[in-house]
């Protein structure tokens, strides 16, 4: 089961966020053709990677930084950029494209914090965009709880699509990285760590510009889901559509 888009349109064009698709993909292919021996993995990982048992001793700070543009493979790379895509574009929306690639940034070094807390002398390279887009998922969760957001699920030989609430669909991702992290560690390779530490930084710093929205009155106004655009109708004008919702 996972996200394939959401209903939740975008005013003004996301730079930030596609500059940050391109930069991730652009490191991976690069990587892709140019390291082609386990020698210059290693050392690409030991310079670029975030090495827990590295940060604990004082050495490798730059990696909280470049870790979150490498990626283990493809499949790790699409399906964080799909996330990257599906969420990104509305959190930069209602924050602006410099303090979104602020928050981004922010999301992402706490989750490579909080992975270095929770086990300091691990010599493990972490890679990947994941705990700073946990953190913008965070701040979607805050911002539009009840988001509509199309999953598909997929059993063995068939495939649905249905839409379900931001909420329910962030809220069992959330609660998976829990049951991961609270687990045996290390089990599957999966950082559960930092996604769990980016998603809660990512809520924070949304904290203030929800309140300044309005806070419970914004959710109270909006129904927890995204306002609609101005439409521009043939006359020239733009206008709000008005939308009465079933009950």
């Amino acid at each position: 089961m996972f996200p394939i888009r959401d209903h939740n349109p975008s005013r003004r064009t996301p730079y930030v966020t596609y500059t940050l698709l391109i930069a991730n993909i652009a490191v991976w292919l690069w990587s892709a053709a140019a390291i082609t021996d386990d020698n210059a993995l290693n050392w690409f990982y030991y310079n670029y990677a975030l090495i827990p048992a590295r940060l604990s001793g004082g050495e490798g700070l730059a990696g909280l930084v470049t870790s979150m543009f490498l990626h283990a493979g493809f499949l790790h790379l699409a399906g964080n950029m799909l996330f990257l895509f599906i969420f990104g574009d509305n959190i930069e929306d209602r924050m602006g494209h410099l303090t979104f690639a602020v928050f981004y940034a922010c999301c992402g070094i706490a989750a490579g914090l909080a992975q270095v807390v929770t086990d300091p002398s691990s010599p493990v390279p972490t890679v990947g965009a994941s705990g700073a887009i946990a953190g913008v998922m965070g701040g979607y969760l805050l911002l539009f709880p009840r988001a509509r957001v199309d999953i598909i699920l997929i059993l063995i030989v068939f495939f649905k699509i249905f839409p379900v609430p931001a909420w329910l669909m962030l809220g069992l991702w959330f609660a998976m990285q829990a049951f991961g992290g609270l687990g045996p560690q290390g089990d599957g390779g999966v950082a559960y760590w930092a996604h769990i530490g980016g998603f809660v930084a990512g809520i924070i710093l949304t904290v203030p510009l929800w309140l300044r929205l309005g806070g419970l009155t914004f959710w109270r106004a909006t129904d927890g889901e995204p306002q609609n655009p101005p439409m521009t109708y043939m006359d020239g004008s733009s206008r709000i559509p008005i939308v009465r919702r079933k009950r």
